[in-house]
């Protein structure tokens, strides 16, 4: 049964039930009821007491987006159990190919194609901001990926009840419909998670931000001056470059105008370049470069607009990213230099428990294929290492080379010596990932484990195959062609790989809120400064891919690691079945993110 929250007339909300099999044609929800927004704390927790007190599943709670909802459940002290969030399900479905001839996929573009997410919280500004995505799916982001249609301004109010209807009755006609299930389940869930950290926030020592940053650039300048470290590096990139006081480093066009002009040679201002340059600016140059980022992303403004109460908040995105990894639009929450993770102490009489999966990706391309072969080289712990005992390759590095190009569709160099080796070895996992760049480069479509689908070309790549057949085509155009056709194959290569390992990572933590919860509170555990629900609990405080950060009381510490090990085997049970394919995690329970590694 889903317990479906609708907003009604004079600021009220109505309740109502939906069977899991939605609503036939012609009827009506069941127990309609209306509360205020000041009662519907005690609607949901009256109905998740209920449940229990009966030994029944706990409420499946259905509403148009879970920032729009939960987070003044979490408020008012109240958690849920479970959720199905109609926004991030109407999405997966309109785009996967398991839905693609039900009517909610083919119907034409309405008010749910263009919901946009919510902000996570009332702190944040409503007016919103761009996600940080990956880098390796900007080609997606620009144009060639799926296009989030617009909605004519008549466009009728979103309908909460049919939308359900019509999303259970594509899972339903769906061919192995319990993947959809599972993955709908597990991207709510996420947001339920994502809804909490916020809420719980990351614990962070702002005076210990503070000292740091003092530490690396200098004390705090005056507004609108550069710390007394960058002035330093400032002075001496001028010097080197024979350039006037006015040169400013932050200036791309001056600084690389400068450059020219003192013959240094570089025609941009890549690291990587930059290294091979012999020019006594390279040095200063690179630091300042790697200063200037620190002030920028993580500096004193980063810290007076993100850090309240002895807690940072971010805004993570739930699928924010094409493959279903998150994205985070404020914050830079994916992106924390280790060199401020000394900020993030847990609090007194509390620990961190830091748990990171080792070479996700690999491990669930060899369930995916089903590859025993390679699934048996990561039964040691080191994958990598199991690779080399397995006689494809002679060193670690060569073995990670190899299957980072086959996953990213490395073509050139080491790793295309190794791919064949690597396909001997392992015939299973190398030849799915080979047969999803060849779908792609035909301009197709691949599908994840639970059945996230990835977009079509787009009319870029559209236009690039036509130009390569035009009568007048030329060697230009039949390059631009080939050059779009490889690059959406390494994008479809990947995809699969990295959209599955995200649904596993999604398990994941479900599976591990599920659990921290069923733990309770420790005897005697001092309350942190989270607020309730969580505040004498363990909970998730912060995830990264790969990577989770629950903060515990310290007498839960070995409990906690227990839990979220046994959460990774039960992701893979339910992704893999029996399949013998390993997820183990190095976890370590420290004082200051910055120790866990």
């Amino acid at each position: 049964m889903h317990l479906l929250l609708t907003r009604a007339p004079a600021g009220r909300v109505r309740v109502l039930a939906v069977p899991d099999g939605g609503i036939p044609a012609g009827g009506t929800a069941d127990d309609a009821r209306t509360a205020s927004d000041d009662e519907v704390a005690a609607v949901v927790t009256r109905r998740e007491e209920e449940a229990r007190a009966r030994g029944a599943a706990p409420p499946r709670w259905t509403w148009d987006d879970t920032n729009r909802w939960y987070p003044q459940l979490l408020r008012a002290g109240v958690r849920v159990d479970r959720a199905h969030d109609l926004r991030l399900a109407h999405r997966i479905l309109r785009g996967s190919a398991l839905t693609a001839q039900s009517p909610l996929a083919t119907a034409p573009p309405g008010p749910w194609d263009a919901m946009e997410p919510a902000p996570a919280g009332q702190d944040l500004a409503a007016e919103r901001r761009a996600p940080q995505a990956d880098a390796l799916f900007d080609l997606a982001a620009q144009g060639h990926g799926r296009r989030r249609p617009s909605t004519p301004p008549d466009e009728p109010a979103p309908d909460p009840v049919g939308e359900l209807t019509a999303q259970l009755a594509a899972v339903e006609a769906a061919p192995g419909p319990g993947r959809l299930r599972l993955l709908l389940a597990a991207e709510s869930a996420g947001a339920l998670v994502a809804a909490e950290m916020h809420h719980a926030g990351l614990p962070w020592r702002a005076d210990v931000h503070d000292a740091v940053l003092t530490e690396v650039l200098g004390p705090r300048p005056p507004e609108g001056s550069r710390p007394e470290r960058l002035e330093a590096l400032a002075d001496r990139i001028r010097a080197a470059l024979d350039a006037p006081p006015t040169l400013n480093p932050d200036s791309h066009p001056h600084l690389l105008k400068a450059m020219q002009y003192a013959g240094v040679g570089a025609r941009s201002l890549r690291k990587w370049e930059l290294e091979k340059i012999d020019h006594p600016v390279v040095e200063p140059l690179l630091e300042y470069k790697n200063l200037y980022r620190l002030l920028t992303a993580n500096g004193w403004h980063w810290l007076d607009q993100w850090v309240r109460d002895g807690r940072f908040r971010t805004e993570y995105v739930v699928g924010g990213v094409v493959t279903g990894r998150w994205a985070s639009s404020g914050g830079g929450a994916l992106q924390l230099p280790r060199t401020v993770r000394r900020a993030v102490q847990a609090d007194p009489g509390w620990v961190l428990v830091v748990a990171d999966a080792a070479q996700l990706e690999p491990r669930v391309l060899a369930g995916m294929a089903a590859d025993e072969a390679m699934a048996a080289a990561g039964q040691a712990g080191d994958m990598y290492a199991g690779i080399v005992a397995s006689g494809a390759v002679e060193t670690r590095e060569l073995a990670k080379v190899g299957m980072l190009g086959a996953m990213y569709g490395g073509t050139t160099g080491v790793s295309a010596q190794v791919l064949p080796r690597l396909a001997a070895t392992f015939p299973h996992a190398i030849a799915l990932v080979e047969e999803a760049a060849r779908t792609g480069e035909r301009g197709g479509v691949v599908t994840t484990r639970l059945g996230r689908s990835s977009p079509r070309p787009g009319t870029a790549w559209d236009e690039a195959q036509a130009g390569a057949f035009a009568d007048a085509a030329g060697d230009d155009d039949a390059a631009r062609a080939r050059s779009y056709t490889r690059s959406w194959g390494r994008f479809t290569r990947n995809f699969v790989v990295q959209g599955t390992a995200a649904e596993w990572a999604l398990c994941w933590l479900a599976s591990i809120r599920r659990r921290l919860w069923a733990l309770g509170a420790g005897d005697g555990v001092e309350p942190g400064l989270a607020p309730e629900p969580f505040a004498g609990r363990p909970h998730l405080a912060f995830f990264l891919h790969d990577e989770v950060v629950v903060h515990a009381p310290a007498a839960l510490a070995d409990a906690v690691a227990h839990e979220v090990r046994e959460a990774a085997a039960e992701a893979g049970r339910l992704l893999f079945g029996d399949f013998p394919v390993t997820f183990p995690l190095t976890v370590a329970a420290v004082d200051s993110y910055a120790d866990a590694k």
